[in-house]
Parts: C-alpha cells; sequence; structure tokens
C-alpha cells in the first residue's frame, strides 16, 4: 500500500476515528488514502488554525481521545502552530500531518516548501520530515508513543508528496501500538508525602491538569476525603472535584480565582501540589504565596519539579499512579487511627466559601457582565461543559461559574490565543455530540476565528455561544490603567447598516446569520434567562451553533491583582445580602 495509506491505517488502530482539517495539493493523497481507506471521519475547517484549534477540543472531552488536524504544504503548517503551541503549553496530545513538497526540491524554494519540522520544534515534543517511506509506519507509530508517555503534548509529522504517493510494505492486521510510559511514584515517595501532609495543620492540595489528564479526579476526591484536605483547584484542574463539594476550597490566584480560595490559601501551612505547574498568574509574588508554607510538588515531568521555585520535597509522578498510593498509605493510616481531625480547619474554609462573595446581582442597563453569569448559572446545569479561552469574559466566568465533574471546564490555559473559543468548541461538540456545550467570548475572541461558525452549521454541530460585547478590548483596556493610557482598544463605531446598535459596531447578528448560524441579542438583564434557554432550544432544533449576544456597559473592571495573591483589587461592590449573589455555591451568611 502507499505510505499515506498505511499513516492512516495506524491512525485507526490508535483509536482516531475524527480528523480535523483543510486539504490541498500536496497533502491530497493522503486524503486520498483517508477516503479510500474510510473509517475516520473528517471536518472540513475554514481555516487551518481553526482545525488545530478544533483537534484541541476534541482531545480535551474525553480520557484517551487524540484530535488529528490535517493540512497542506507552507502556510498550513505554519498556521497550526498556535495551536501546537496552545497543546505543548497545556500538555494536550493532538497530531499535526502535513503535506510538503517533493523531496527533491523541499529546499530549493519550491512553491509553498518551507521547513516547517524546523519551525514547530519548540512547540511540539517532536517534529519530523519523513524523507524515505518506509520510515512512515515507525514515525506515526513513535508519534503516538511520545504523545501518550510521560508529560502529554503534540507532535507533527510533515510528508513528502512523494513519500506519500510510494508503495511500502506494511501489514496493518498485526500492527502494535507502542507500550506507554509513565513515570510513578514509590511507596516511600509517598508515605513520605503523607506523614508530611499529616504533620501540618492547614494543609490543602493543590491539583492542576495532570489529575484530570491523567483521568484520576476520583482518586483525587477520595484521598481528600480520607485525609480532610481541602482542594484548591487551578484553573486548568478545574472540575477534578466539584465545585459544590464540601472540601473544595475554592480557585487562587491573581485573576481566575475566588475571594474565599485566596484567603483560604493565605491561612494554610502545606500545600501538596499534584499535577500542577505553580503557573504565574495562579501563584503571583512567590514571597507572598510561599511565606509559611511546606510544599510537596508531584509532577509527571521531572524537570517541572524545581522549575518555579524548589519545593520542599518532589515527587515526578502520574498524578493517577501517585494518587492511587497516596489513597492506599491514607487508608492504613485511618485504619490504625493515626490521621489527624481535619475537622475544624475544613470547618473555617466552608465559612470563608459562605462568606466571602463577589456581587453578581446588578439590574443596570447596559448590562454588566457579572449577572449574565449570574443567570448562566441559572440556565446551565453540572453537565454543561464550557470552553473558553482568554480576556476579561474568560476570567470573570471563572470567578462566578459553577464547574462539577473534569473535562467541563475546557480552557486553554498558557497560551490563551484569541480566536481560540469558537474552534475548540467545534471540537468539544464533535466530540460529545449529546453534551450541553456553551462557549464564552468577549467581542474580540469571538472576532478572531467567526469564520469557523460556519463549520457548524454546514456539518451540524450544535452549541450555544454567549458572548458579551463591551466593543472593547476590555482586558487590554483594564491592563493599561497601569500606564494611564486607553490606547488602540476600542473597537467601537457607528455601523451604517446597522444602525440601532450604536457604537457597538460589528452586528454579530448578522454575521451569525450570514455563516448559517441562529443568534439573539439581548440588552436587559431580566431577557438573559430567556434567550439561553431559547438558545438551547434552538440548537437541538436546528443542530447548528446559536449565538447569545449580551450587550454590556462598555467599561468594567473585573477583580483581579497585579502582583499577590493578597492583594486582590475588588472594583465592584462586594456582596453583603444573600441576593447580591443568588447562585453562589453556599449562601451568603
Amino acid at each position: 500500500m502507499t505510505a499515506a495509506r498505511a499513516a492512516v491505517e495506524i491512525l485507526k488502530r490508535e483509536g482516531v476515528s475524527n480528523a480535523f482539517g483543510v486539504p490541498g495539493a500536496a497533502i491530497n493523497p493522503f486524503y486520498a488514502a483517508l477516503k479510500a481507506a474510510g473509517g475516520v471521519h473528517h471536518t472540513l475547517a475554514r481555516h487551518v488554525e481553526g482545525a488545530s484549534h478544533m483537534a484541541e477540543g476534541y482531545t480535551r472531552t474525553r480520557p484517551g481521545n487524540i484530535g488529528v488536524c490535517v493540512g497542506t504544504s507552507g502556510p498550513a503548517g505554519t498556521d497550526m502552530i498556535t495551536g501546537l503551541y496552545s497543546a505543548i503549553g497545556d500538555s494536550i496530545p493532538i497530531l499535526c500531518i502535513t503535506g510538503q513538497a517533493p523531496t527533491a526540491v523541499i529546499h530549493k524554494e519550491d512553491f509553498q516548501a518551507v521547513d516547517i519540522a524546523s519551525i514547530a520544534r519548540p512547540v511540539t515534543k517532536a517534529a519530523t520530515t519523513v524523507l524515505e517511506a518506509a520510515q512512515v509506519p515507525g514515525v506515526f507509530q513513535q508519534a503516538f508513543h511520545l504523545m501518550r508517555s510521560g508529560r502529554p503534548g503534540p507532535v507533527l509529522i510533515d510528508l513528502p508528496i512523494d513519500v506519500q504517493l510510494t508503495e511500502i510494505e506494511f501489514d496493518p492486521e498485526t500492527y502494535e501500538p507502542l507500550p506507554v510510559f509513565r513515570p510513578a511514584a514509590t511507596r516511600a515517595q509517598a508515605e513520605k508525602a503523607v506523614r508530611m501532609l499529616n504533620a501540618s495543620e492547614r494543609p490543602l492540595i493543590v491539583a492542576g491538569g495532570g489529575v484530570i489528564n491523567a483521568d484520576a479526579s476520583a482518586l483525587l476526591v477520595e484521598f481528600a476525603e480520607l485525609t480532610g484536605t481541602p482542594v484548591v483547584p487551578t484553573l486548568m484542574g478545574w472540575g477534578a472535584i466539584a465545585d459544590d463539594h464540601e472540601l473544595n476550597a475554592g480557585m487562587v490566584g491573581l485573576q481566575t480565582s475566588h475571594r474565599y480560595g485566596n484567603a483560604t490559601f493565605l491561612e494554610s501551612d502545606f500545600v501538596l501540589g499534584i499535577g500542577n505547574r505553580w503557573a504565574n498568574r495562579h501563584t503571583g509574588k512567590l514571597d507572598v504565596y510561599r511565606r509559611g508554607r511546606t510544599f510537596v510538588h508531584v509532577d509527571i515531568e521531572p524537570t517541572q519539579i524545581g522549575k518555579i521555585f524548589a519545593p520542599d520535597y518532589g515527587i515526578a509522578s502520574d498524578a493517577g499512579a501517585a494518587l492511587t498510593l497516596f489513597v492506599e498509605v491514607a487508608r492504613e493510616l485511618k485504619a490504625a487511627g493515626e490521621l489527624p481531625d481535619r475537622t475544624a480547619w475544613a470547618a473555617s474554609v466552608r465559612e470563608r466559601k459562605a462568606t466571602l462573595h463577589r456581587r453578581t446581582h446588578f439590574d443596570n442597563v447596559p448590562l454588566k457582565p457579572q449577572r449574565v453569569y449570574e443567570e448562566m448559572n441559572r440556565a446551565f446545569g453540572p453537565e454543561t461543559r464550557y470552553v473558553t479561552t482568554i480576556g476579561l469574559s474568560q476570567i470573570a466566568g471563572a470567578q462566578m461559574l459553577h464547574v462539577y465533574k473534569p473535562r467541563h471546564w475546557i480552557n486553554c490555559g498558557q497560551a490563551g490565543p484569541l480566536g481560540w473559543t469558537i474552534p475548540a468548541a467545534l471540537g468539544v461538540a464533535t466530540a460529545d455530540p449529546e453534551a450541553t456545550v456553551v462557549a464564552l467570548s468577549g467581542d474580540y475572541d469571538f472576532q478572531f476565528m467567526l469564520e469557523e461558525l460556519a463549520v457548524g452549521a454546514q456539518h451540524r454541530i450544535p452549541y450555544v455561544h454567549v458572548l458579551v460585547n463591551n466593543a472593547y478590548l476590555g482586558l487590554i483596556r483594564q491592563a493599561q490603567r497601569n500606564f494611564d493610557i486607553d490606547f488602540q482598544v476600542n473597537l467601537e463605531f457607528e455601523n451604517l447598516n446597522s444602525p440601532e446598535l450604536g457604537v457597538y459596531g460589528v452586528d454579530h447578528v448578522k454575521v451569525a446569520e450570514g455563516l448559517g448560524c441562529k443568534a439573539i441579542r439581548v440588552t436587559e438583564p431580566d431577557q438573559l434567562l430567556p434567550a439561553f434557554e431559547q438558545a438551547k432550544k434552538l440548537a437541538a432544533e436546528f443542530r447548528v451553533p446559536v449565538i447569545v449576544e449580551a450587550i454590556l456597559e462598555r467599561v468594567t473592571n473585573i477583580a483581579m491583582s497585579g502582583s499577590d495573591i493578597a492583594s486582590v483589587n475588588e472594583f465592584e461592590d462586594l456582596a453583603t445580602e444573600p441576593w447580591h449573589s443568588p447562585t453562589e455555591i453556599l449562601p451568603l451568611t
């Protein structure tokens, strides 16, 4: 068979059932093999970067998924670099397959010939231009091994057109994936870590995205319950423990954090980090974050331990393997009556959770964004899969929405590229077609890759997209306050074709409808909940993306700190009455 056909057969045997991409001259032999082989559903994107983010969303939705994105030579590969960067930053395995000019002319400035492997190498676990057709099976086999082993991440395989067309000997029936390697904690390491936890008075567990990648959320919750230790999920670990679990202490950080989460962290004396990377927007200034606390760090990547700061004890281990041993040790200690009573500490955590609220209930027109998230909490239940990337919309959403399950907050955490949300949501909805998928964007994120809405219309991929529109680059405008400027962040203009919008510029309803989707515009707070309910019905009926645009006040400052977790600036009035924050997890006391 051709090397291209061998590649497709390996994809199927490695569990790939979906791919996202855009065909072109240099990758057409692969597409011919894709059609002839069958078994892999392909979604045609409108932009190759969009295909890479669809692959990310697809991977992030279910344990074991690996999204595949495909493009031709030259600009297709360079377009996918942002998706590869996003994937490696968040430890997400995706496979990027590109076409390439014939091997004889790769270095002769042939049309759309670029050294994509060299360009992609810094943002992948491996990037290879395959020059010998007989190596194609081995390169694909190694790619899946690398993506799944150790810290997960993306791989790029570049296939010259003549390599794709060359016939090779390959027997797909006897093909076997390579064994996956993940470092595992030892019993002695687990015992030491748990002993250190037991020696503390006010311990916390910080659960990162590695817990979700390892599909170890149930183990995390069991360990927390056994030891009575409250849990702080990171932004990438949100959902590893349900927001309404009595040991969920809230998120910590400069931006995507809860008031009660930061307050509890500052009271702690011991932190066990599992599968987290001490991201700077989580920690803020390290002297404040570390002061008075002992740290144990568990991470699948050995070089991650000590990268940001030296922990008091480090364990190189897959989160699931470590938690399995932690649970085993904790059960034994409990049976022996050697686990300390954490009841008072856990009660103090819950007291802060019921006291330190931000206000969400506002009746202002134009809308305050806080009211949008309050009504989202009412409209969308615990099964909702949220998808978002960056901006004030994401920060406020993380402060005010609720997540109850792993892989139900799907967020581009490290790279944060504008435009990520629409294609990622399409990937999520493809991976879980029966789920309620709700995307969240500001107007600029929405406008970056809005052409991908047509993909949802063409391929009947329904989801609800909440668009909060203030005609501003809101997060950058807020950051510019430190420079006493408001420069090149204003998106307002009077749209000649939609004068009813005033200065809000782009008519997102018309654009969405022009791309084959449904859209609803909301200007009054009492319209929000009915609009969300209608959007769910429209998505179910027409099987297309449905946009709910909320017209916001032009300027809103969302709570955040520019330096450390002890000095978060609360710009709005705080909740002092129960009706100020009616959808919080615990009623205000």
